[in-house]
C-alpha cells in the first residue's frame, strides 16, 4: 500500500464531449497539475471523443478494455477521472479495474484535506469528504480497502472510514455541530472588525495567480508561497498600511478553480463568507495563462454564486515578468503588476489609494482643542486622516479626512461633548 509521503502511479481519464479542443487540453493539463500537487506522478492519460458520456462506465466498452490494458502495463495505484462518477459509473469500473479508482471532485477534497491548518478547515473538508463518500459506499469496492493510504483517501476519519453509514452520519452530525461553534467564533470576530470601521479588502482568484504572494508583499503575513494549486487554504486576515499610512485589513481566501465541487462550495462557504463583508475586493489573476478569460469567469462567476456582485472589485493582474504573448485584460479597472518587482508594489498601493478613495466619504470636522486628544486619537484609528489644522480664533482642531460610509464620524454627533 501507498503510504501517504509516497509518489503515486497515476492514470488520467478525461472525456471530450461539447468543449473545444483548446478547452480539453487545458482541463487535462490541470488535471495533471492536480495530480502533481496531490504528489502523484501522471505515468498514462486515456482519452475519448463521444457525444455523451457512457451511462455504465462512463468511458463505453471498447474504451474500458484499452484501460484496462494500461493498467496491465504501467501497474498504477490510482486511476482519476476528470468527469464526476456516479455511484454506478464507480461500481461497474472498479468490476473491472483492480485499483484506486477516483475523480477530479474527490482528488480536489484530498488536496484540501493535505492543506487544511485550522481546525474549522480540516472540519469543513472532512464534511465534504464524507459527504461525498455516503451515496457512494456501494460502489467504493476496492476503494474501501485501500483507504487509509494515498491520493484520494486524505483527511477526515482515513483510519475508520468504514461502510457503516450509520458510522458515517455521526460523523457528520458531529463536524456540523463543530462547526456552527467555528463559525460563530467567526461571526463575532467579523462584527468586531465592522465595528471598529476598518477599511477591510478582500484578496479573491482563481488558485496559484499569486494571492498569497501579494498578501505577503502587501503586510507582514509571512504565508505559505509556492507554485502549487490551493497553496493557501485557511483564511487569513492582516493589516496592511498604504504609503500614506492609511492603513486596512487584507483578507486572503482560498483559491477557486473551474467546475469548483459544489460540495466544497457549500462547505467553505463560511471561509467565504469573509469575503461578503469587505469593502473591497482585490481579484488576482495570472496573465501568464493561456486560458485567463476561462479563469476569470470561473471567479465572477462564483462571485455572482455567492451574491457578491455589489462588492466594489479591482483586478491586479500578477506574472506580468512572464505574461502570456496573446493576453488581453478584460477586466476593469485594473492593474498590470509581478508581486516580485518592488517598484511595481509601490504602484499597486498607489493605485489601491486611490480606488479606495472612491469608496470613502471625505468630511471636515470641528474637534475642541481641550479634550480632542482622545477624539483625535480615535478619528485617526477609525478613519483617514488627511489633515490637522490649529484655529486660533475658536481653539479648535480643524480635523479633514476620509471615511467609510457607514463611518459616525460622517454622522450628526457633537464631537465637542
Amino acid at each position: 500500500m501507498e503510504t501517504a509521503n509516497e509518489i503515486e502511479k497515476v492514470i488520467l481519464v478525461n472525456v471530450q464531449t461539447r468543449q473545444s479542443d483548446d478547452l480539453f487540453t487545458y482541463e487535462l493539463e490541470e488535471l495533471t497539475r492536480l495530480t502533481e500537487t496531490a504528489q502523484g506522478e501522471v505515468v498514462a492519460v486515456l482519452t475519448q471523443k463521444r457525444d455523451s458520456h457512457d451511462s455504465k462506465t462512463l468511458i463505453g466498452k471498447g474504451k474500458m478494455e484499452e484501460l484496462v490494458h494500461l493498467v496491465e502495463e504501467f501497474q498504477p495505484s490510482t486511476i482519476i477521472f476528470e468527469q464526476q462518477l456516479s455511484p454506478r459509473h464507480m461500481r461497474n469500473i472498479q468490476e473491472q479495474i483492480d485499483c484506486k479508482i477516483i475523480d477530479r471532485i474527490q482528488l480536489i477534497l484530498d488536496i484540501f484535506a493535505m492543506r487544511a491548518q485550522s481546525k474549522e478547515g480540516k472540519l469543513q473538508v472532512s464534511l465534504a469528504q464524507l459527504n461525498y463518500l455516503l451515496p457512494r459506499l456501494s460502489g467504493q469496492g476496492v476503494n474501501m480497502s485501500r483507504l487509509g493510504g494515498g491520493i484520494g483517501t486524505r483527511g477526515p476519519g482515513e483510519t475508520k472510514l468504514e461502510t457503516d453509514r450509520r458510522h458515517i452520519s455521526r460523523q457528520i452530525t458531529e463536524i456540523k455541530k463543530s462547526l456552527a461553534e467555528t463559525e460563530e467564533h467567526r461571526r463575532r470576530s467579523r462584527e468586531k472588525r465592522q465595528e471598529s470601521h476598518v477599511f477591510q479588502i478582500g484578496l479573491i482568484g482563481y488558485t496559484n495567480a499569486g494571492k498569497s504572494t501579494l498578501l505577503n508583499r502587501l503586510t507582514d503575513a509571512d504565508t505559505f508561497e509556492e507554485n502549487l494549486l490551493f497553496a493557501t487554504l485557511d483564511p487569513l486576515t492582516r493589516k496592511m498600511t498604504l504609503p500614506n499610512q492609511f492603513q486596512a485589513t487584507l483578507t486572503d481566501t482560498v483559491g477557486f478553480v473551474q467546475n469548483l465541487p459544489t460540495q466544497l462550495v457549500h462547505a467553505f462557504k463560511s471561509t467565504l463568507e469573509e469575503s461578503k463583508v469587505v469593502d473591497l475586493l482585490l481579484h488576482v489573476v495570472d496573465c501568464s495563462q493561456e486560458f485567463v478569460a476561462q479563469q476569470e469567469e470561473t471567479v465572477m462567476g462564483l462571485i455572482r454564486d455567492l451574491e457578491m456582485e455589489e462588492i466594489p472589485l479591482i483586478t491586479v493582474y500578477n506574472k506580468k515578468d512572464q505574461m502570456h504573448p496573446d493576453f488581453v485584460p478584460h477586466l476593469h479597472p485594473n492593474i498590470v503588476i509581478s508581486a516580485l518587482d518592488e517598484s511595481n508594489m509601490d504602484h499597486l498601493k498607489d493605485f489601491l489609494w486611490e480606488e479606495i478613495k472612491k469608496l470613502l466619504v471625505p468630511y471636515t470636522k470641528s474637534v475642541s482643542l481641550l479634550d480632542g486628544g482622545t477624539l483625535l486619537s480615535q478619528m485617526q484609528q477609525e478613519t483617514f486622516v488627511s489633515s490637522i489644522e490649529l484655529d486660533e480664533e475658536t481653539n479648535d482642531y480643524i480635523v479633514s479626512g476620509y471615511a467609510k460610509a457607514n463611518s459616525k464620524w460622517l454622522g450628526e454627533i457633537n464631537l465637542n461633548e
